[in-house]
């Protein structure tokens, strides 16, 4: 499903994030860069071994040893890829607890990745659905927070195309009213 917002392209689709063929794509990784399960894990094996380097030396001496805080991203090259880039962000994990500092924290991961794509003059980017694997925050909130995030994003520039790459046809559901009711709320997206 397509979405125009102020001249830009919102997509919502069910798919595979590594076969996207958007300038980046963005991965939902650990704070330690090294890979891991689900989304990260799937972006690390399709990828190749160049990205474990580069993501080893970002921590090296960009990050001078620490892990990447929640909120914040970084980019890499996509080596094996179709998409040129990885931009990779921290979710928050969810608890229940300290609700609007971890909303605040997910959209700060929308909000850098496509900051970030803009700085390296991208115009093109999928994103998953962050956070809501095992991180365990709640879809419905998330995908409120990630279109509202995206969309006053779009708003403010002429970026191009952001796909939301949902990995089950429920969350594509839930995406999608939530798109809905977002869009519907404002006039500036038809």
């Amino acid at each position: 499903m397509k979405f125009d917002v102020h001249g830009n392209t919102l997509q919502l689709i069910v798919g595979d994030i590594t076969k996207q063929t958007t300038d980046a794509i963005v991965n939902a990784a650990n704070g330690s860069l090294l890979g891991g399960g689900g989304v990260d894990g799937a972006i690390h094996k399709a990828s190749g071994p160049e990205l474990l380097k580069e993501c080893k030396q970002i921590r090296k001496e960009k990050l001078k040893g620490e892990y990447l805080p929640t909120g914040e991203a970084v980019i890499t090259k996509g080596y094996q890829l179709p998409a040129k880039y990885v931009i990779h962000t921290v979710g928050p994990i969810w608890t229940g607890d300290n609700v609007n500092e971890k909303n605040k924290l997910l959209a700060n991961c929308y909000i850098n990745s496509l900051s970030l794509a803009k700085k390296y003059h991208l115009q093109s980017i999928s994103f998953p659905s962050i956070s809501t694997g095992v991180y365990r925050f709640p879809i419905d909130s998330a995908s409120k927070i990630a279109l509202t995030t995206i969309v006053k994003f779009l708003q403010k520039n002429n970026f191009g195309t952001v796909v939301m790459t949902l990995f089950t046809k429920g969350d594509f559901e839930i995406y999608l009213q939530s798109a809905f009711e977002i869009l519907e709320q404002n006039s500036d997206a038809s």
